[in-house]
């Protein structure tokens, strides 16, 4: 997830971060904190519940399971601000017994700090899918690989790739059900619809951040997730690693969008809903809002290829929801049936179709009929984290990427990425 002008001043930072992290493990642990408590033999949790689209299910799911376990009680928490709130909560010695996060690089620095439950060597591991496992390990902000470890159970994935209009697909003479597999047959479909005056492709960058998914999209293919650690010891640069995606996107958006791009999101999924696109390059998540405008929106999912080998693809996904307990919570038992509860079959199957999401297991279930054409990557493994997850929140990758396929400027982009990130470097302490 988620020190100053000087060298010094980040040293400080950082190692005040540490203590005052240690302080609240040793106070917790003690037993003078804690959010958990538990009067007359009934224990009350803590649920810190970060997914705000996902509030009332999770909600309904905890009155579910207070009615068979009368002794427990749930104190449900839905942030709108998780990541500040959290940290805000570990600062004040207030860890909660159950949380859900997200999987992103703000995960990892909570990760790596030590204030979730290690589920490294439970036995439920061997029942997820080994590449949501693997993420979650990815995600932990350290170099040291032993130390990267499950500090965090996978609930839902989800993937970033394209939403495919079907309708629109079918009106061209094109097959929605066998996408392009290769970087020159994407472009050769985009073309075709151009030809035919169609939209190939919704852009929606009036809400810049709609960018980093095609980024993200394109990148799990180009640069594996171990090229990021060498961003750190200075051996490659964003040059490097983010060069030719610099020109797909240049070559996408400046060639195959609408007239007028600067759209928002909302805007987009209702003009991809009405058929106005054949494509709107954004992940999973973007799909139950393309429902809710037309719920009989005839919709598929694709992975967006980046090179011209149809073998080498990966697919960009992530563990959209991650499920733990508090590191040092004094109801460990009680906390760990709530979330057997939630990571119950049943559960989790619900879930995925409530927001057309991938389930964790191994034997992974879509809740939404159109994820069917990505599921081949889930089952087989070929996952790969979002790329933006290995950059830290603080620098402005929409603002940079909008001016970006604005401009053309590769360089400009990926001076302006590297310059950030040094800044960001020089002033971090290990």
């Amino acid at each position: 997830m988620k020190p100053d002008s000087t060298t010094s001043a980040g040293k400080i930072r950082r190692i005040a971060y540490r203590a005052l992290t240690a302080a609240c493990a040793v106070a917790i642990a003690a037993g003078l904190a804690g959010c958990g408590d538990s009067t007359a033999g009934t224990v009350t949790l803590d649920f810190f519940q970060y997914k705000s689209e996902a509030a009332d299910w999770f909600t309904a799911k905890a009155r579910e399971f207070e009615k068979t376990h009368p002794n427990i009680k749930i104190n449900i928490n839905n942030s709108s601000d998780a990541t500040t709130d959290l940290r805000t909560r570990l600062v004040k010695n207030r860890e909660p017994d159950i949380i859900t996060i997200n999987g992103d690089i703000n995960y990892g620095m909570l990760a790596e700090a030590g204030v979730f439950h290690d589920f490294t060597d439970d036995e439920i591991v061997d029942k997820l899918n080994p590449g949501m496992v693997k993420i979650a390990k990815n995600l932990v902000q350290t170099e040291d690989q032993s130390k990267k470890r499950l500090y965090a159970i996978p609930y839902a994935g989800n993937a970033s790739g394209y939403i495919i209009n079907a309708d629109v697909w079918e009106a061209a003479g094109e097959d929605p059900d066998n996408p392009p597999q290769t970087w020159s047959e994407f472009i050769a479909l985009l073309k075709r619809f151009k030809e035919k005056g169609i939209t190939p492709i919704e852009a929606s960058t009036a809400d810049p951040w709609t960018l980093q998914a095609p980024l993200s999209s394109l990148n799990s293919t180009l640069v594996p997730e171990s090229e990021y650690s060498k961003l750190k010891d200075g051996s490659k640069t964003f040059s490097d690693l983010w060069g030719t995606v610099s020109d797909e996107l240049v070559e996408i958006y400046q060639n195959y969008t609408q007239k007028n791009p600067a759209v928002t999101y909302q805007q987009a999924t209702q003009d991809l809903a009405a058929g106005k696109a054949a494509i709107l390059p954004l992940g999973t998540y973007a799909i139950p809002q393309v429902r809710l405008i037309n719920k009989n929106a005839n919709l598929r999912f694709a992975q967006m290829p980046a090179t011209d080998n149809a073998k080498e693809q990966q697919l960009t996904a992530g563990d959209d929801v991650m499920l733990t307990m508090g590191a040092h919570t004094k109801h460990e038992k009680e906390a760990r049936q709530f979330v057997d509860f939630l990571m119950s079959e049943e559960n989790v199957k619900d879930y995925s179709e409530q927001q057309s999401a991938f389930t964790p297991y191994k034997n992974t279930y879509v809740g939404d009929d159109a994820l069917n054409g990505v599921l081949s990557f889930y089952k087989a493994g070929k996952l790969t984290d979002f790329c933006d997850h290995y950059v830290p929140a603080s620098i402005n990758i929409a603002g940079f990427l909008q001016t970006l396929i604005q401009t053309g400027d590769k360089d400009k982009f990926l001076n302006s990425m590297q310059s950030e990130y040094d800044k960001i470097e020089a002033r971090n302490f290990r």
